[in-house]
């Protein structure tokens, strides 16, 4: 396994302009600035409970919408997550976690697998089209979970085992990712090499 597993990208478009900077191997430490105050409690939350230590500066076109920031965002993030695995070897590749917030429960699945792909289900009806802090629509969750899954080549399975409150589902989810992700990219003395039976992920 590769001694440092670090990114640091930069993405500028007529829409947004990102900045950031991860260490697989750090203590959860968080430094966000996306102005999109609910995106960056989500990204918090997520820096907190994988234990990767994550810096991101994000501004955009927010007078229009958020998403073309929340989505370049996740983009970048994906990018980084992808390059700092580098070959994969001596992960544990699969991960997986439960969380609860209060009344909300999410559980993730992840695999390093090198195929991006995300199922993901349980929301409540109309949970997409709520306002989570004035700002941040609920389904920018998904959104969001795509770009970070496809850009980093990871599969995801999330799912929504109960909840009311928005804010407490998003944030379950974010959490459930975390976790899921963290036992996922931490290195198991026991695997040599690739953990794939084909040798490459």
């Amino acid at each position: 396994m590769s001694t440092s597993r670090v990114a640091s990208l930069r993405r500028q478009t007529s829409e947004s302009s990102i900045e950031l900077e991860l260490n697989l191997d750090g203590s959860g430490i968080a430094d966000i600035s996306t102005t999109v105050p609910f995106f960056d409690h989500l990204l918090t939350a997520f820096t907190k409970h994988s234990l990767i230590d994550l810096t991101v500066r994000a501004h955009g076109d927010t007078e229009i919408d958020v998403h073309h920031t929340v989505e370049d965002t996740g983009i970048v993030l994906g990018q980084a997550i992808k390059q700092a695995l580098g070959d994969k070897a001596g992960i544990g590749r699969y991960g997986d976690a439960h969380v609860p917030l209060d009344e909300a429960l999410a559980r993730a699945v992840v695999d390093v697998s090198g195929r991006p792909y995300l199922v993901h289900s349980g929301e409540p009806e109309g949970f997409e089209f709520h306002l989570i802090g004035g700002h941040f629509t609920g389904s920018m969750v998904r959104h969001v979970l795509e770009a970070i899954t496809f850009h980093a080549g990871i599969t995801v399975h999330l799912t929504v085992l109960g909840g009311r409150d928005p804010h407490h589902i998003a944030e379950a989810e974010f959490k459930a990712l975390a976790r899921a992700f963290r036992r996922a990219v931490e290195p198991d003395a026991r695997v040599s090499g690739v953990p794939s039976t084909k040798g490459s992920l």
